[in-house]
């Protein structure tokens, strides 16, 4: 399974979750027409928005890095997506959903 098709899965759970996919192949989800999760072209890097305090977390995690997008934004590229792996993915995946706020 990828990183795409993990959160792919993982945003059928969850309500108000927009997904397109940029002619270049990335895959961004967005609620509330904002971007909350972008998976590169690739697959091998999911970036998610999340709250700060939750991204000072998360940075201290294996395989992740401060995204190039901004505060809140953590870099996940998991060499291997176990299940550790995964688990985190879908948790940060729910959490930044949670932070783009309610639906209108």
């Amino acid at each position: 399974m990828t990183l795409a098709e993990l959160l792919s899965s993982a945003a059928s759970d969850l309500a108000g979750c927009a997904v397109d996919t940029a002619p270049g192949g990335a895959t961004t989800w967005t609620r509330n027409k904002r971007p909350f999760v972008i998976v590169s072209a690739d697959g091998a890097i999911a970036e998610f928005g999340l709250d700060p305090a939750v991204a000072a977390a998360a940075i201290r995690t294996p395989d992740t890095a401060p995204s190039v997008r901004g505060r809140g934004w953590v870099a996940f590229a998991p060499v291997d997506l176990d299940d550790h792996a995964a688990d985190r993915a879908v948790a940060w995946f729910a959490s930044a959903h949670r932070r783009v706020g309610a639906l209108d």
